[in-house]
């Protein structure tokens, strides 16, 4: 089942790490939604590697997460 993760930032430099290192684990392009207005990144996740996902969202100091 996938879960979509929410996470809010406030750089679009920030935002462009995120989704590199989340590229980088192996989550597919077209799981993650970026809005560079929003300054936000979405990612739709399966709950195994929901823990994975959410420790690389916090290392970057989001706003929020959700």
């Amino acid at each position: 089942m996938l879960r979509t993760v929410t996470a809010t930032y406030g750089s679009r430099d920030t935002l462009r790490n995120v989704v590199d290192d989340i590229l980088g684990v192996g989550i597919e392009r077209e799981k993650v939604f970026v809005d560079d207005e929003a300054m936000l990144v979405k990612v739709m996740i399966p709950s195994d590697t929901e823990p994975e996902v959410l420790e690389i969202l916090g290392r970057h100091n989001p706003l929020s997460l959700h």
